[in-house]
């Protein structure tokens, strides 16, 4: 069967609510059953509001140390403050976006998104990502007794290309990412360091079909994706690399002559 994605209209929430049977509710609204083998992949802002991780900036207190980045890239205090405190590293940046690192993950402004909220509120990163699309899969286990795969989707626009794609920031029950070192290419030459990243690709796939405005489509269905399934635990490294093996932040920090 060639892979679909099945998109889930689901009741849109404000504040902290209970993943799990929301997703599960999704599911009987839109009568869709689950099946063995399917990819469920969630959107990371949907996951960041049932845990209660919107900041309202009228509460916050800008420091001294996060005025430099307000100052330098045109930002409002109380947000560069945010971005510094969400921030594992902050590499620079333009006016309105500071390019930060955010628990492994290279993004403007720390994946903070305030487009999908009002005015004041900023919608963080979930916390614990992984851990939560590991119990995601546990449940639907116990619930269901079927083995799925768990993508938690962020959107993030690439270097150098116009428009977002889907990125996986965390998942669960699959191989996030295939070694294909060894194998031959068309011309029968051995693959010396292709890895194809089959949580991003997947990630992708989804988020073209949950839309990036006002669909309501924060969950997603992916049938038939033969993508392999694990019973193990995944750790947030196997999908990130070092800031010093990273070709973009490597080429970009060293000088041109």
């Amino acid at each position: 069967m060639p892979l679909s994605v099945i998109p889930l209209k689901a009741k849109r929430q404000n504040g902290n609510f209970v993943l799990f049977e929301e997703i599960t509710r999704a599911l009987s609204e839109n009568q869709i059953s689950l099946e063995s083998g399917d990819v469920i992949v969630i959107s990371s802002k949907y996951v960041s509001n049932s845990q209660g991780r919107i900041l309202d900036t009228t509460n916050i207190t800008a420091s001294s140390n996060s005025a430099h980045i307000s100052n330098k890239f045109k930002l409002k205090p109380k947000f560069a403050e945010v971005i510094l405190r969400e921030s594992d590293k902050i590499f620079g940046g333009v006016s309105g976006f500071v390019i930060t690192s955010s628990d492994d993950i290279l993004a403007p402004n720390a994946g903070i998104d305030k487009s999908n909220s009002d005015g004041t509120k900023l919608i963080l990163y979930p916390e614990n990502p992984y851990q939560v699309a590991e119990t995601l899969k546990r449940k639907i286990f116990f619930e269901f007794d079927i083995h799925v795969g768990i993508i938690i989707v962020d959107s993030r626009l690439m270097p150098a290309r116009i428009g977002t794609v889907g990125v996986a920031i965390a998942c669960a029950g699959l191989e996030p990412v295939m070694d294909l070192r060894g194998e031959q290419d068309l011309e029968g030459m051995p693959l010396k360091v292709t890895f194809q990243a089959t949580a991003d690709n997947l990630a992708s796939i989804a988020n073209h079909k949950m839309g990036e405005g006002a669909e309501s489509q924060p969950i997603a269905i992916i049938r038939d994706s033969n993508c392999k399934l694990t019973s193990r635990n995944i750790s947030h490294d196997e999908m990130a690399i070092s800031h010093e093996q990273c070709v973009y932040v490597r080429g970009f920090s060293e000088k041109f002559d």
